[in-house]
Parts: structure tokens; sequence; C-alpha cells
């Protein structure tokens, strides 16, 4: 046909001239890069994230202590019992000063009684009544250092002949929401470095980040290696190892 002709009829007779098996394979061929250029296009979608866990770790010094002490009476009836606890109560706040705890640092909770019958092994019959009436001393302050020391002196006492239950003291830190912020800020930056280093060995790089999940938030004792899957707090120690954790997600570039 003449070059002259028009486009539409030299197509027309090119396809007239091509073999039956070419244009079937044609168009097979065509079909063939379109599903291969989407199926691509679909994998880098879905692929072009990373997740990683970033995790900050700090030592902090509790800033303040709850104690808590027990002083007992005991006697034959309740007001027995009472007589017998108060001069008792007198000698332990008398010491707990006499350590230089502030009186404003002391606290006496509410007393608490309580019977036993004491029976006949044999006939169940009643033989007496014991009383037992016990006066909680409760201690808040924020001189750690010095209660922690206290503490370690009370059970002079003992010995003294004061009956009395001791409790070891709570170390708490009580700027904790401030500190948590900024844990959580470096346990994902902690994060984006992981998945710099990641995706650096793709030859890629990190974008922003599309989700952030906050895991685990611990306070424990120095150098723990326990791990809670719903976070702890020691209370247990002055000195603490606070860690947050998070699980963060970035685009890959």
């Amino acid at each position: 046909m003449p070059a002259s002709a028009p486009a539409g009829q030299r197509i027309v007779a090119m396809l007239r001239r091509t073999p039956p098996l070419v244009l079937p394979m044609l168009v097979l061929s065509a079909g063939l890069v379109i599903a291969g250029s989407v199926a691509v296009r679909g994998i880098r979608t879905s692929a072009d994230t990373i997740t990683v866990t970033g995790a900050s770790t700090e030592r902090i010094k509790s800033d303040y202590v709850d104690w808590r002490v027990e002083v007992r009476g005991n006697g034959s009836s309740q007001q027995e019992a009472y007589q017998a606890l108060e001069p008792q109560v007198e000698r332990a706040v008398a010491f707990l000063k006499e350590q230089n705890v502030p009186e404003s640092s002391i606290q006496l909770g509410v007393i608490q009684s309580s019977s036993e019958d004491v029976r006949n092994r044999v006939t169940g019959a009643l033989i007496t009544t014991r009383w037992t009436t016990r006066q909680p001393i409760l201690i808040g302050s924020s001189d750690v250092g010095l209660i922690s020391g206290v503490s370690r002196q009370i059970g002079d006492l003992v010995g003294q002949g004061v009956p009395i239950s001791i409790r070891q003291p709570a170390y708490t830190f009580t700027r904790l929401s401030e500190k948590r912020v900024d844990m959580l800020a470096k346990a994902t930056a902690d994060a984006k470095r992981r998945a710099e280093a990641i995706a650096q060995q793709a030859g890629s790089g990190i974008g922003a980040i599309t989700k952030a999940d906050t895991g685990t938030f611990q306070i424990t004792v120095p150098n723990s290696t326990s791990m809670s899957s719903y976070g702890s707090y020691d209370t247990s120690t002055i000195w603490k190892d606070i860690t947050a954790v998070m699980g963060v997600t970035f685009r890959v570039q």
C-alpha cells in the first residue's frame, strides 16, 4: 500500500499480513506488562513502612517515702489492751523524734482492736478472751535518706520490749508524669535510629511516623532484668531504673 495512504488503512493492512499466532502473543505480552506493573506498585505500597521498637532507660532517685510501723498492746479486756498500748506508742514516737524525724512527718492512724477466745481443747469451754489493740504510725517524708536510716534502726525498740511490726518503706518518684513524657520521647528517638540503620542496609531512607504505640513503662530496682507486659512500679529501693518502650512505624523513602 502506498506510503501516502491513511494511517488507519496501513494498520489494517499490517494486521492482515500478521501470521495468526503473532497477534494473540502481542496482546498477551501487553497484558503481562500491564499486570506486572500493577503488581510491583501493589508490593511497593504495602511494604513502604517499617515498624521498630525503641527503648529508653534512665536511673532516677526517689524523692518521697511512705513508711508504716504498727505498735500493739495486749490485755484480757479491750480497755486493758488500750492501756497497755498507749505508753508503747509514746515510746515509738519518741524514738522517731530522737532520730530527727519531724513531728509534721508523723501521723497516728486509726486504732484497731480484735479479740480471740481461748477455749478448753476437750470441752470447748471458754477459758479467757485475749484482746489486741493496734496503733499504726504513718511516716511520710521527702527526706528519703533520713527515713531509710531510721527504718534500719527502729528494730532497737523490739529489744527494748516494744511490741512493734515494721513494714518496708515505700519509695516513690513524685514527678513521674513529666518524666514519662521525656522517656517516651527518648524511646521514639531510639526507634528512629534503629529504623534508619535497617533502612540504610536496603539503600532506603526513613520518612514520617505513621503510627506509634506506647509499650511497657517500668520502674524497677537498678539493673533488673525482669519484664512485665503490663508494666511495673517497684517501691523497695531509693534508686530505680525507669524504662519506656515504644513501637513506632515509619514510612520508607
